[in-house]
C-alpha cells in the first residue's frame, strides 16, 4: 500500500471519498439543470495516488481525459455520524488534487445508467499534493480559492465558498453512512472549467493558502 509519508503526514491513506457535482456551474456546464439533494459520492483506490512532479500516463481506455481540481482533506482522528458543528476537528491535513476523469467513457456509462467507476478510478487517477496541517484557526476552509493551469494556461478557477455542500457538511453527511477512520481522504469536487488533457500537457494546481504542485503527462499515448 502506498505510504503517504510521501504526503508530509505519517497516516497510511485508508480510502480516497471522492464528490461529484458540488459546484453548480460545473454541474451546468456538463449539461445538468439542478442540484443535486444529497451529495454524490464515489470513491478511488488509494494505489492510484500520484505524488507531486511524477509522471502520468495517458489511460489507454479512453480519448478524453479531463483534468478537475479539487480541494483534499485529510481525515485524522475516528467519527461516527459526526456533528458539522465538531467537523473540522476531524481534519488533520488539507491539499489540492486531480480528480482525472475519462469523459466519453464516463458519458457513455452515465447513459447506460451504469456507476462510473471506470471513467473515473483507472491507474494514477488521483494526483495528490503534499498535505499542510490544518489549522480551522489560521484557514478558513469555506473561503477557500485555488485553481488550475494546463501549460501555463489558466483552466479552472474556484472557491470553496461556492459549494453546494460545505467541507463540514461532507464531513457530516459521510460520517453517518461510515465510520471515518485515520488516513481517510476526501476529494470535495471540482468548480467549472474542466477540459481535455493532451499527452505532454503540463497540469498545475495552485492555493495561495495551500500551495502548488504539478505533474506532467507522458508526451507518448501508451
Amino acid at each position: 500500500m502506498l505510504d503517504i509519508d510521501s504526503h508530509s503526514l505519517s497516516i497510511p491513506p485508508h480510502r480516497i471519498f471522492c464528490i461529484g457535482k458540488n459546484y453548480d456551474k460545473h454541474i451546468k456546464e456538463l449539461g445538468g439543470k439542478q442540484a443535486p439533494d444529497e451529495p454524490v459520492v464515489f470513491m478511488k483506490p488509494v494505489c492510484n495516488i500520484v505524488a507531486p512532479g511524477e509522471t502520468i500516463s495517458y489511460p489507454p481506455a479512453g480519448k478524453e481525459l479531463h483534468h478537475e481540481v479539487e480541494v483534499v482533506i485529510l481525515i485524522g482522528k475516528k467519527g461516527k455520524s459526526i456533528p458539522e458543528s465538531e467537523a473540522l476537528t476531524y481534519v488533520s491535513g488539507i491539499t489540492l488534487g486531480l480528480d482525472l476523469t475519462l469523459r466519453d467513457v464516463q458519458k457513455k456509462l452515465k447513459k447506460a445508467g451504469l456507476p462510473w467507476e471506470l471513467s473515473k478510478s483507472f491507474d494514477q487517477s488521483a494526483p495528490l499534493g503534499i498535505f499542510k496541517n490544518f489549522n480551522s484557526k489560521e484557514l478558513d476552509i469555506n473561503n477557500l480559492s485555488f485553481s488550475c493551469s494546463v501549460n501555463g494556461n489558466s483552466r479552472q478557477k474556484g472557491n470553496t465558498g461556492e459549494m453546494i455542500f460545505s467541507i463540514p457538511n461532507l464531513i457530516h453527511i459521510l460520517s453517518n453512512w461510515w465510520i471515518l477512520k485515520p488516513g481517510d481522504i476526501i476529494f470535495t469536487g471540482t468548480p467549472a472549467g474542466v477540459g481535455p488533457l493532451q499527452p505532454g500537457d503540463k497540469m498545475e494546481v495552485e492555493s495561495p493558502m495551500i500551495g502548488s504542485y504539478s505533474w506532467h503527462l507522458s508526451p507518448e499515448n501508451l
